[in-house]
């Protein structure tokens, strides 16, 4: 079985989305990758990855908007994790709440391709 590939995607890919990739990026069994909406990430969501993705975690339900506007084939593949543009790279808390939020997701979708 191939390994789950996941991308989350914030607004800028500096905080939210690359700590969500750099934690689960060490998970056995996935392969993660991050991006960002705004012309001004340094890697900018493209059709490329969110194909490539086999899961799209987003930040926000703009993310998820965005995605769909651009890439409506893509849309059963996006879950939104409802976490705010409030904490820093790499900080305790948002690595708690990605943790808290996505590995449910992550973990059920593994599963299911288990079985």
């Amino acid at each position: 079985m191939s390994e789950l590939k996941v991308l989350f995607v914030c607004t800028g890919n500096l905080d939210r989305s690359p700590t969500a990739e750099q934690i689960f990026r060490s998970y056995p069994g996935i392969q993660a990758r991050s991006a960002g909406t705004s012309k001004l990430a340094p890697t900018r969501i493209s059709r490329e990855l969110v194909e490539w993705a086999d899961l799209i975690l987003v930040m926000e339900e703009e993310h998820a908007k965005f995605i769909i506007l651009n890439y409506p084939e893509q849309r059963s593949k996006i879950k939104v994790l409802g976490i705010e543009d409030v904490y820093m790279r790499d900080d305790p808390a948002l690595r708690q709440i990605i943790k808290q939020k996505a590995e449910p997701l992550i973990l059920n979708l593994l599963g299911e391709r288990a079985r």
